[in-house]
């Protein structure tokens, strides 16, 4: 019996970034737009704002505050109620409720009860409204989160702290994480999400994660949800994710990352030939494994000489997205 060939770097990247790319295929871009959804809003009328499936779209026709029309383009859906922050985020929880209530979408059976930022475009970041954290996908906006990378040693010598998600968790299950991951909820800076997750998810001190952790830009991609994500299928997911490193190797000496909550089995010290064959694998989250790979990029752990695909795989790192972002 031969092994599974295992997946490259960028396979892993399209994995993740799997939305369809103009410039590689003209037809197939063109294919998805024309099936989606533009999100609108009256005061935003030529702004996208997240796209959404014919099905989320048909749901929205038969509910209050909400117009679809399938003769424009591109077919729009646009929120008509509110003309502040308030009142339109008033009006989508009473649709995500209502959706929730008739449990036609199974994405929303793990309600979160934690708000997400849509914002609107222009330099002042203004948040249009708020939405709960698991109906983001069926409007398809930009969701952000923190990534954080704890590893200990130096040059080729370096190992990466390493979780495993917890085997009843409904998305991912028992898949490798980062060392501390979550999303950034509303009214919420991403350094101080990366404290309070640092601390529920990896028993990391807040003095600790202050002193150490440093800023290492971010990555975006978009991501068209598989089975494995919990819920509907294709649902589309753009995403910004701030990341950080944080270096243990001299004043973190004896750190050890502990679960704090019931989303992480335990931690293990990996190398970094451990961390290729795990990435090689498939064993990684999906967006997991493209921070990985954005780490050891930065690092010089990856480089030109030894990966062939190296200038797509840097770009399509930080993918521009088509939407107004926070």
């Amino acid at each position: 019996m031969t092994s599974p060939k295992l997946k490259s770097n960028l396979d892993l990247i399209n994995e993740c970034d799997s939305f369809p790319y103009p410039h590689k295929s003209r037809q197939l871009y063109s294919q998805h737009l024309h099936t989606y959804y533009h999100l609108r809003i009256p005061t935003h009328l030529n702004t996208t704002l997240g796209y959404l499936l014919p099905s989320v779209a048909l749901t929205l026709s038969n509910l209050p505050d909400w117009s679809v029309d399938d003769t424009s383009t591109p077919k729009t859906v646009t929120l008509t109620t509110g003309e502040d922050e308030s009142t339109r985020s008033a009006a989508v929880e009473k649709t995500c409720l209502a959706m929730r209530e008739t449990g036609h979408f199974a994405v929303l059976e793990k309600w979160r009860g934690e708000l997400y930022p849509v914002y609107g475009p222009g330099p002042g970041r203004e948040v249009l409204f708020n939405i709960e954290r698991s109906a983001s996908p069926l409007f398809g906006v930009v969701s952000y989160g923190v990534h954080m990378t704890a590893y200990t040693g130096e040059e080729r010598e370096v190992k990466i702290w390493v979780p495993r998600r917890s085997s009843t968790k409904q998305t991912y299950p028992s898949l490798l994480d980062n060392t501390v991951a979550g999303g950034i909820p509303s009214g919420e800076s991403p350094f101080n999400a990366l404290l309070r997750e640092s601390l529920e998810e990896a028993s990391l001190p807040s003095d600790l994660v202050r002193r150490l952790a440093k800023p290492a830009g971010c990555v975006t991609y978009f991501y068209i949800r598989d089975s494995r994500a919990g819920g509907e299928t294709g649902l589309l997911q753009p995403e910004c994710q701030y990341v950080y490193d944080l270096d243990l190797t001299e004043d973190g000496e004896g750190v050890v990352p502990t679960p704090n909550d019931d989303e992480v089995e335990g931690f293990e010290l990996m190398g970094l030939g451990e961390v290729r064959g795990c990435l090689g694998r498939g064993e990684f989250k999906p967006n997991c494994a493209v921070v990985m790979i954005d780490f050891m990029v930065r690092h010089g752990y990856l480089n030109r000489e030894e990966e062939g695909d190296y200038v797509e795989i840097v770009s399509r790192l930080h993918r521009f997205l088509e939407f107004p972002l926070g």
